[in-house]
């Protein structure tokens, strides 16, 4: 009988021990190898080939850019790579917007050690993977949505409108942003301002309950 070779992981989060300690997780399986690592969602983009990888799991708060974002960039550059969502925080709309960027699972980090096996071998399966108050989250936003009859609005802001709103949300100054992606203070601006108009806000204040709510920045 042939030896089915086991699933190529990308493992991407800030934090070094925490990547450490998962991929002694994951390595420990025969069907499940750590093949890549990133510090932060925008190095994970990079990682993700679909020739090397066949799943990305990646923390939701990292710098730069979140994992929803990349998981977002990811499943638009890569379809085949499955993708999870890792997090310290039952927090219901990371869980949407995890789902809504292409996730097929969500597992909370303090369960892991217990959960993630199980999850990847689900996302490979083609299957969600749901811890029990994801399951009940859903269940709820489901009936809410069909006694209102309506859906949950797409995002409205590109991307990099998005880097910027959570770069701003984290406390850097315009010459920081800029500084950050190398463009000037001059876009920096641009950008505010035309972010600002699409969510009707007016001052860096509601940009950052903007941002914590929608899932960029930990509360």
């Amino acid at each position: 009988m042939t030896a089915v070779a086991p699933t190529r992981i990308l493992l991407a989060d800030d934090h070094a021990l925490v990547r450490r300690g998962l991929r002694l997780i994951l390595d420990a399986e025969p069907d499940l190898t750590v093949v890549a690592e990133a510090p932060d969602g925008a190095e994970a983009i990079e990682a993700a080939d679909p020739d090397g990888v066949d799943l990305a799991v990646l923390d939701i708060a990292m710098p730069r850019m979140t994992g929803i974002q990349a998981a977002r960039e990811i499943s638009r550059r890569a379809p085949k790579v499955r993708i999870l969502m890792l997090s310290m925080y039952d927090n219901e709309q990371y869980f949407f917007e995890s789902l809504k960027a292409g996730a097929s699972g969500y597992v909370l980090k303090s369960v892991a050690d217990r959960d993630l096996i199980e999850a990847c071998r689900a996302a490979m399966r083609g299957e969600p993977f749901l811890y029990p108050g994801a399951i009940t989250s859903l269940i709820r936003e489901y009936l809410q949505r069909n006694r209102d009859g309506g859906r949950l609005p797409e995002t409205i802001l590109t991307p990099r409108e998005e880097e910027i709103v959570k770069l701003i949300a984290e406390g850097n100054s315009t010459k920081e942003i800029a500084d950050i992606l190398v463009i000037s203070a001059k876009t920096v601006d641009r950008h505010r301002a035309n972010v600002l108009q699409k969510l009707g806000m007016r001052d860096r204040l509601e940009l950052t309950r903007y941002a914590i709510r929608v899932g960029l920045v930990e509360p």
